[in-house]
C-alpha cells in the first residue's frame, strides 16, 4: 500500500464523527439486539478476498450467484475504511469499526500479537460452540487469540484446497461456527487487474471451492441446520484497493441455506462488521452491546 495506515486510520476517525463519506452513507445508532433462540447448529463464512460484486456477477462465480439469487442478498454492502485485508477481516469477525478496534496494519507482524479484543470465535467458544479458522494469508493469524478458536489452519494455498481441508474438519466434527478464507483473487487483481481474465478465473476457483464445501455439508447431514454467509472483505480497481470509493468499498453480502428467506434482496445498508453479529444471532450467542456490528435478520425466516 502506498500509505501510511495510521494516518489514513485518523482520517477515518475524522470522517467518522463528521458523517462524511461512502463508508457512513445511511448509518444511524441501533438498539442493543435482545436474545433470541438459536435458529440454526452451523454456520460457515467464506471470505473472498478482492471479491468485487460487479466482478463475481459478471459470470465469474455462476454457483455463487445463482445461491444469492436462491437466498438473501445484496451487491452493494459495505466494508470499512481502509478498504484493506487485515483491517477489513478485523471488523468483520470482531464487529467493531477500525477506529474502535485499533487493527492499522496489513501485515504479519508476530511482534503485535492478537487482536487485543475478543473475537466472534472467541465469544462462541465461550458458549459451548467449537469454531474453526482456515485462512490462505498469514496477516489473518493476528485474529488467532490463544486458546479461543478449536482448530485453526493458515497456509498459501489454492482455494480448492483450504476447501478441502475444511470440508474434511466438517465431516470429523461438524463445528458450530467455521471460517474460510480465499485469496486468490486479490492477488490475482494485484498482478493482473480487477476484473482481469486472472482474476476471474481465480474466483471461478473460488466457486469451485464453495462446492467442496457444500457436499460436505451435505455428507455430514448438517445441511438442514446449516446456513452460509459468502462476502468479501473490499473490492478494487486497477490492481490496488484501499480508497473510499465505491469500486474498493463496495462487497457482497449473501446468505443461502437454512432459514434464510428466498429470493430476497436485501434493501438496508450492511456492513462487514454486521457479519459477526449475524453469526452470534444465528447460533443464539449474546451480541455484545458495545458492538458496531448488529444482525441481519431480514435475511431469515422466523
Amino acid at each position: 500500500m502506498c500509505f501510511a495506515l495510521k494516518n489514513v486510520l485518523a482520517v477515518a476517525l475524522a470522517a467518522f464523527t463528521s458523517g462524511c463519506g461512502l463508508r457512513d452513507q445511511g448509518l444511524a445508532p441501533r438498539p442493543p439486539v435482545p436474545m433470541e433462540p438459536a435458529r440454526v447448529e452451523h454456520v460457515i463464512l467464506l471470505s473472498i478476498d478482492g471479491g468485487k460484486p460487479t466482478v463475481i456477477r459478471g459470470g465469474s462465480m455462476p454457483l455463487t450467484t445463482r445461491r444469492a439469487e436462491e437466498g438473501a442478498s445484496s451487491w452493494e454492502a459495505r466494508t470499512v475504511f481502509p478498504s484493506i485485508t487485515l483491517v477489513s477481516h478485523t471488523s468483520m469477525l470482531t464487529g467493531l469499526t477500525p477506529e474502535r478496534h485499533r487493527v492499522d496494519w496489513n501485515s504479519w507482524r508476530p511482534e503485535a500479537g492478537p487482536v487485543a479484543i475478543p473475537t466472534v470465535f472467541e465469544l462462541l467458544e465461550r458458549q459451548g460452540h467449537k469454531t474453526a479458522l482456515f485462512a490462505t494469508k498469514e496477516k489473518l493469524r493476528h485474529l488467532d487469540r490463544p486458546g479461543t478458536i478449536a482448530h485453526v489452519e493458515i497456509a498459501a494455498q489454492q482455494a480448492k484446497l483450504i476447501a478441502e481441508a475444511a470440508a474434511r474438519h466438517i465431516l470429523a466434527h461438524r463445528p458450530s461456527f467455521v471460517f474460510v478464507h480465499f485469496s486468490e483473487p486479490d492477488l490475482a487483481g494485484h498482478s493482473h487487474g480487477w476484473g482481469s481474465e486472472a482474476q476471474r478465473s481465480a474466483l471461478l476457483e473460488v466457486d469451485q471451492a464453495i462446492a467442496v464445501l457444500e457436499r460436505a455439508v451435505a455428507e455430514a447431514k448438517i445441511a438442514d441446520q446449516t446456513v452460509f454467509l459468502v462476502t468479501a472483505d473490499h473490492g478494487g480497481h486497477d490492481r490496488t484497493h484501499g480508497h473510499d470509493t465505491r469500486d474498493d468499498m463496495t462487497i457482497p453480502w449473501i446468505a443461502f441455506g437454512s432459514h434464510v428467506r428466498r429470493g430476497h434482496q436485501l434493501r438496508e445498508l450492511i456492513t462487514t462488521y454486521d457479519t459477526a453479529a449475524t453469526v452470534l444471532w444465528l447460533l443464539g450467542a449474546p451480541v455484545p452491546s458495545e458492538w458496531d456490528g448488529r444482525p441481519v435478520t431480514s435475511a431469515f425466516t422466523e
